[in-house]
């Protein structure tokens, strides 16, 4: 890749904390789809315990899914993380920040975080999903 993400940070937005509002991929990459990934059989004491464990083993799954197609985690431009409770995730963030930090390094990708009734897999509580673009 030629260049890293141009961030775009509208000032009138204010600055994003843990994600951009907007990247621009450089013009010679090639886009990868990742497909929402969880993490089977990952479980904890607690809810939020489940919930981190969930979170750090899907975003895992995304990373591998990435550097199979020649990537690194800073490729990342999109991601969507879908949980079945707001509550858990916001109960969660605090923690969060290790699992991201190993996987994800300072590189904030644009994200959304959207409420879902259930997932397909029915142990899962979280799901993520990516866009990458490669070099």
């Amino acid at each position: 890749m030629a260049a890293p993400f141009l961030p775009v940070e509208p000032a009138a937005l204010g600055r994003g904390h843990g994600f951009s509002h907007g990247l621009v991929a450089p013009a010679d990459g090639r886009v990868l789809f990742v497909a929402g990934q969880t993490a089977p059989g990952a479980v904890g004491a607690s809810a939020v315990e489940a919930f981190v464990a969930q979170f750090d083993g899907a975003l895992d799954r995304v990373c591998r899914v990435v550097a199979e197609a020649g990537g690194t985690p800073e490729c990342v431009g999109r991601m969507t993380v879908f949980v079945t409770s707001m509550q858990t995730y916001r109960e969660s963030r605090p923690r969060l920040s290790e699992a991201w930090h190993a996987r994800m390094g300072r590189h904030f990708p644009a994200m959304s975080v959207v409420e879902v009734s259930a997932l397909v897999d029915p142990d899962a509580v979280v799901e993520i999903e990516a866009t990458a673009v490669l070099p």
